[in-house]
């Protein structure tokens, strides 16, 4: 179970060039960076730690399934002249870096040691980021995979490295299901949870010394949607080893509920999972309110050609507004959009509409 998990949560968030997965017949040295490639990171070290019987690292989980045809040399980046002429020596290169508890964990604060709270960036530790900006053009099958439990900027470094995914923290079997899925043998489903935002700015304001935070309702997608802003990875996005199509949707309204459903076709050449996502919208209102907020969504699996027609179901209870002056939840007559696709990026999405009378 740990194992499925960390599988069906990996997030492939860029694959240029077709990079990933590895092809075992041709890539036969693989230089794999960072000290977080040989770290149990699993999470917080605060009250929320577990205990599990074993962890395999991502180092340990490529030895395992490849070791026996593929050779794996560690480097944990703080020599780069000596890993520069490695990884032009190499096949590949990937590089594990994120974080761990000491920078997004509980805070604990003992006589011997103070570590975990918020982070202090939203990108990459420096040591961690110049690593990827020197190194990561110097092979062409270079990926680097994200540890950690929230968004991470990779503006300065995405263009030097083909493949990105986002492990969060894995679980026990982690280096399991990241080796699984580098080499192919699992194909990432996973959707991003959050907003990978191009610059700090598009979030909301944060203050780490602050003893008091009042937030108003944008945030994350709708933050972005309400600014005009175009995330590089929106929410809910993910990659896959296949390519899917979309079209066909229809919305009906009946017994006080929306029902929007659409025809997907798995249009590559292997198996894949897929995250359709319901939104609906309100630019219709005449209050302030939402470009569109996430209704539904439903995971399925389709095989090469398989096609499928996923129905989301939305009640208008959850269409409805608040209204202070009046002290009641308000549903409005207008007319709503309705969003289906892939993420909150509109180019993922097929649009149409109802109305409400």
């Amino acid at each position: 179970m740990a194992l499925e998990a960390a599988e069906k949560s990996i997030v492939l968030m860029q694959n240029n060039e077709s990079v990933l997965p590895f092809d075992k017949s041709r890539i036969k040295k693989v230089i794999v960076a960072g000290k977080f490639a040989v770290n149990e990171n699993i999470g917080d070290h605060g009250s929320s730690r577990v205990w599990p019987a074993y962890v395999v690292t991502p180092l340990e989980g490529l030895i395992s399934q490849y070791g026996s045809a593929i050779e794996f040399i560690y480097d944990d980046g703080s020599d780069l002249t000596r890993l520069k002429d490695s990884i032009t020596k190499a096949d590949a290169v990937v590089y594990v870096v994120g974080y761990d508890h000491r920078d997004e964990g509980e805070f604990v604060s003992n006589s011997k040691v103070s570590a975990g709270g918020d982070r202090k960036s939203l990108r990459l530790h420096e040591d961690e980021s110049q690593l990827l900006q020197e190194t990561g053009s110097l092979n062409k099958n270079s990926v680097a995979v994200l540890i950690g439990g929230s968004a991470i900027i990779v503006e300065e470094w995405k263009d030097k490295v083909n493949g990105i995914i986002h492990a969060f923290y894995p679980g026990m079997e982690g280096g399991t299901a990241i080796a699984k899925v580098l080499f192919g043998d699992v194909n990432p489903g996973g959707k991003l949870p959050f907003t990978v935002a191009k610059d700090e700015s598009h979030y909301p304001d944060f203050d780490i010394a602050a003893t008091e935070v009042s937030y108003d309702r944008y945030h994350g997608y709708i933050r972005l949607d309400h600014d005009g802003n175009k995330a590089p990875f929106p929410f809910g996005f993910g990659l896959s080893y296949t390519q899917f199509a979309l079209d066909s949707l229809t919305v009906e309204t009946r017994n006080d509920q929306v029902t929007a459903s659409i025809r997907i076709t798995n249009t590559g050449n292997r198996s894949g999972d897929q995250v359709i996502q319901l939104y609906i919208g309100f630019d219709g209102s005449s209050v302030e309110r939402e470009h569109k907020l996430l209704k539904g969504f439903e995971r399925i699996s389709l095989k090469p050609g398989e096609s499928k027609r996923v129905s989301l179901r939305c009640p208008f209870d959850k269409l409805k507004y608040y209204d202070p002056a009046t002290n009641t939840w308000r549903l409005e007559s207008m007319e709503y959009q309705v969003y289906m696709g892939y993420s909150s990026d509109e180019n993922d999405l097929i649009i149409g509409s109802f109305r409400i009378d």
